[in-house]
């Protein structure tokens, strides 16, 4: 029984160590890795490479799909360039919510590229809706960037 007290003991010394860790540099960590996603994402879409979220260019009409797609390459990698510079991430996360709109417009006007059945995405489908996670993680972003709602500890 002893050992097993000292085991637990252990355990949560871990555990402390892993979570205070998590807890300091999470949101910067989160923060970057959101902006270098988009801004791989948006430099693809301007290289011409198409995706499966290209969807969007199709419904966001901004002149040709073509056009379309590369403004939309151009925004993503704003976004993700913002995110990934501190000073800039407001920018980006303004930017990423007008994104928004489009990203959900797409899941219903092409309702027939984005899905196989209801509740059953397909491959574009599912791009859109990480998308929206992404956009939702970026919500916690923006939930540290005034010094005064940043829990003890957390680097931004």
């Amino acid at each position: 029984m002893p050992q097993d007290r000292y085991h637990r003991a252990r355990l949560d010394q871990v555990d402390h160590r892993l979570t205070a860790w998590m807890h300091h540099h999470g949101h910067r960590l989160e923060r970057r890795a959101i902006g270098a996603l988009f801004a791989w994402f948006g430099l693809n879409k301007l290289l011409g490479f198409k995706s499966a979220t290209s969807i969007i260019a199709e419904t966001v009409y901004l002149g040709t799909p073509e056009t379309s797609a590369r403004l939309l390459g151009l925004w993503e990698l704003a976004i993700g360039l913002c995110l990934v510079i501190y000073p800039l991430a407001r920018v980006g996360l303004g930017l990423l919510a007008i994104r928004l709109p489009g990203t959900l417009l797409a899941l219903i006007v092409k309702a027939d590229v984005c899905w196989d059945e209801p509740f059953v995405p397909t491959i574009q489908g599912q791009y859109l809706i990480k998308d929206v996670v992404l956009i939702t993680a970026a919500i916690v972003i923006g939930g540290t960037l005034r010094e005064e709602h940043r829990s003890a500890g957390v680097r931004p």
